[in-house]
């Protein structure tokens, strides 16, 4: 049974998809935390009595920023995800493009010598569906990490403002 290229390709295409989706989520995270921060800072010379004389605000505030802090490092591990991976020159990888076959005119000549042999194109072409896939488990896993904590900032975000109103109340 002969192969198709085209299933290769649009595997590919999905996959780009996924990475774009990772990356919207760790966006949206990341801006939801950079409003919240600037809130916050903005709001600190309200917040400092509270600081000064309510220990257990000042052990939820702390916490609530220890969180946030987590889930934005998280939020950047999925930008920038860090792997070890181990693959013979491959022309569908971009360093490899660039920094493996030397200049355009030997990439070029690779690249179509590649591109006639199907056992050699599909082989290739299946590394990158599997790099790439390693690469999106480590994404949507930073992902998930950085909701997990955002989900903790949240709850000691929700404390510290209970203490704030039971405060105003007083």
């Amino acid at each position: 049974m002969t192969q198709d290229p085209n299933n290769y390709w649009e595997q590919l295409e999905r996959l780009e998809k996924l990475i774009r989706a990772s990356e919207f989520k760790a966006g949206v995270i990341f801006s939801f935390h950079s409003l919240i921060l600037g809130l916050f800072a903005d709001r600190l010379d309200y917040l400092e009595p509270l600081f000064q004389e309510n220990p257990i605000f000042t052990v939820f505030a702390s916490l609530w920023l220890l969180f946030v802090l987590i889930s934005i490092y998280y939020c950047f591990r999925c930008f920038m995800p860090r792997m070890e991976m181990k693959y013979d020159d491959n022309v569908f990888f971009f360093r490899d493009a660039v920094k493996a076959f030397g200049n355009t005119e030997e990439f070029t000549k690779r690249l179509m010598e590649i591109s006639e042999n199907e056992n050699e194109l599909f082989t290739q072409l299946s590394q990158q569906i599997h790099a790439e896939s390693k690469i999106i488990y480590e994404k949507f896993a930073s992902v998930r990490q950085s909701l997990k904590f955002f989900a903790l900032s949240f709850i000691f975000a929700m404390l510290s403002l209970v203490i704030v109103i039971i405060q105003i109340i007083n």
